[in-house]
C-alpha cells in the first residue's frame, strides 16, 4: 500500500490496486472563515482555514477509482469537494443521512458503508468513533473510521475524527491491523475538550497496537488545531515509541 498526506484529514490511500481518496477538502489557502470559538490555546485561532496550500494539484488528488467520505464537517467535505469531484464517482459514506446530503448535492453513485462492504475485491469494514467525549458529542454528530482488508496487503485502520476510547481499542483488538492512520491536531473550541487525538491518545494507540506503523495527520492545517507537528515529535521521542509513529508532511507519502 502507499499512503500519501494531502492536508489536514485528506489523504490518498493505493490498495491492492485501487486509489482511494479520503475526506476532500480541496478549498484553496484562506477560502473559509475560522471554525468559530476556538480554543485560546488555539495558535491559529483567528485565521481562516485552510490554513495551508495543497501540496498537489486537484487534477492529481481527484484522479482516484473511489472517495470515502467519513462525515460531512467541512474540513472533510468541503464546497470546492462538491464542485470539482466527477459527480459520476464511487463514493462511501458513514450513513444513509450524509449519503442523502452528497446525492443532494448531484453525486450519482453513493453507497453507505457497512461491517461487509466490498469494492473491487477489497473489504471496507466501517469503524465506530467519537468525536470528543461527553456533552460535545452531540454537536460534533456521527463520525466513522475504515479498515482495509485485503490478501495481498498489510490491515489498514483509518480512525478518522475520533479520541482514545474503548471503541478505538475494540477496533484494534478486533482487526489487528498493521497500519494505522490517526487524526492528531488535539483540536479544540473554547469548551468541550478534544475532538480529535490528542499526544496521549496516540500514546494509547500505540500501546494497544505496539507493533503496528502509526501515521499522524489532520494536523496543522483548521484554526481550532492545539497540538502542532513538533509538539508531537517531541511527545513521542521522549517517550520512546518515535519508532512506530510518522508525524506526515503535507504531500509525504509511505509505503508499507
Amino acid at each position: 500500500m502507499k499512503i500519501q498526506e494531502i492536508r489536514n484529514a485528506t489523504i490518498i490511500v493505493e490498495y491492492a490496486g485501487k486509489k482511494f481518496l479520503i475526506d476532500p477538502m480541496l478549498a484553496d489557502k484562506g477560502a473559509y472563515p475560522p471554525m468559530p470559538n476556538p480554543s485560546p490555546d488555539a495558535p491559529q485561532g483567528d485565521q481562516n482555514f485552510p490554513l495551508e496550500d495543497l501540496p498537489v494539484s486537484v487534477s492529481d488528488i481527484i484522479n482516484v477509482d473511489a472517495v470515502i467520505v467519513t462525515h460531512t464537517h467541512p474540513d472533510h467535505w468541503d464546497e470546492a469537494a462538491k464542485e470539482m469531484m466527477p459527480k459520476e464517482i464511487k463514493l462511501f459514506t458513514q450513513n444513509e443521512e450524509d449519503a442523502t446530503a452528497i446525492r443532494d448535492a448531484g453525486f450519482k453513485n453513493v453507497e453507505v458503508l457497512s461491517e461487509e462492504t466490498t469494492f473491487e475485491g477489497i473489504q471496507l469494514v466501517k469503524t465506530q468513533g467519537e468525536h470528543g467525549r461527553g456533552e460535545i458529542l452531540k454537536a460534533a454528530g456521527h463520525v466513522c473510521g475504515i479498515v482495509f482488508k485485503h490478501e495481498s496487503e498489510k490491515t489498514l485502520y483509518v480512525a478518522g475524527d475520533t479520541v482514545w476510547y474503548d471503541g478505538v481499542q475494540q477496533e484494534i483488538a478486533k482487526h489487528n491491523p498493521e497500519v494505522i492512520i490517526v487524526n492528531a491536531g488535539d483540536n479544540q473550541f473554547v469548551q468541550g475538550g478534544s475532538l480529535v487525538m490528542s499526544t496521549e491518545d496516540v500514546k494509547e494507540v500505540h500501546n494497544a497496537a505496539p507493533d503496528a506503523k502509526i501515521i499522524a495527520v489532520h494536523m496543522e492545517a483548521v484554526n481550532h488545531w492545539t497540538l502542532s507537528k513538533a509538539e508531537l515529535k517531541s511527545f513521542i521521542e521522549e517517550n520512546g515509541f518515535a519508532s512506530s509513529v510518522e508525524v506526515a508532511e503535507n504531500g509525504e507519502s509511505f509505503k508499507f
